[in-house]
């Protein structure tokens, strides 16, 4: 059987919703005392039923196992070029998981820093320059040793990115298909 990437993912939370459930009906069915009659005893029994239930949840679970792993094996057979990068999308994923939140704190907190630095010499009546422009003014003056104008595009540059690639891995979700077995 073949679907999406965005339709196996879709399925992944039907069976979280179906295990759920079972759980909740094992749950309720764990114990009863003797004398009471069986809820269950059309059915089968309280016993074969809840063994039922438990063989389905551990179906489900390898259901979603391979599942998982069809989707895993297909990102990383599928590559995307974004802003001139090419990876497969399972390096992208890693990447916008582990790697852009530390890009963007970074630059976030030297924009901060800046701005911090700026504020505090301007009360006290420092100029602020650039590092390039050490020697030329006074002892006193404040010197930014990188170039704000490049940082600001940095910023800008990586929350673009970002968003590109949520929207061709969006697209990429929706097109690309797993084979799963039935």
């Amino acid at each position: 059987m073949s679907m999406t990437i965005t339709e196996a993912l879709a399925e992944i939370k039907v069976i979280d919703s179906r295990i759920t459930k079972k759980h909740e009906f094992v749950g309720q069915h764990l114990c009863r005392q003797d004398g009471l009659r069986d809820p269950l005893e059309k059915q089968g029994g309280s016993v074969t039923i809840t063994q039922r239930e438990m063989q389905s949840i551990h179906d489900l679970y390898e259901r979603k196992i391979m599942i998982r792993h069809m989707i895993q094996e297909a990102n990383a057979n599928t590559s995307l070029t974004i802003s001139g990068t090419t990876r497969s999308i399972s390096d992208w994923l890693v990447w916008r998981r582990d790697v852009a939140p530390n890009i963007r704190q970074h630059l976030t907190d030297m924009s901060n820093a800046i701005q911090r630095s700026r504020t505090e010499a301007t009360k006290r009546g420092f100029n602020v320059v650039a590092g390039t422009q050490s020697g030329t003014g006074s002892p006193n003056d404040l010197l930014v040793n990188i170039d704000e104008q490049q940082l600001a595009k940095e910023i800008e540059s990586l929350e673009e990115l970002l968003g590109k690639l949520d929207g061709q891995l969006s697209l990429k979700n929706a097109t690309t298909e797993v084979m799963l077995d039935s």
